[in-house]
């Protein structure tokens, strides 16, 4: 009867710690999808800029234009704020 307690101890110990080892490879697994995504959208912009030069100019406009915006929307902001 003594001998039980220990090995359900380590019966439940061994379940704890291959519960956070399955957390943790969800975890990685989870990261390097995201990583995959990322890289495949990388490999998919280079190749269209590649492809049509002009785009990368088109996209440079675009940024421009939209941080552009978001300044003013966010100096607005501050200004309804102040008020």
């Amino acid at each position: 009867m003594a001998e039980a307690a220990p090995r359900e101890e380590n019966y439940e110990n061994s379940m704890k710690k291959m519960e956070n080892c399955n957390k943790d490879l969800e975890k990685l697994l989870e990261e390097m999808e995201k990583i995959t995504v990322r890289a495949a959208w990388m490999t998919y912009n280079i190749v269209t800029i590649h492809t049509n030069p002009g785009l990368a100019n088109s996209m440079k406009r675009l940024e421009d234009s939209f941080l552009r915006c978001k300044e003013q929307v966010e100096r607005k902001w501050q200004e309804v704020l102040q008020e």
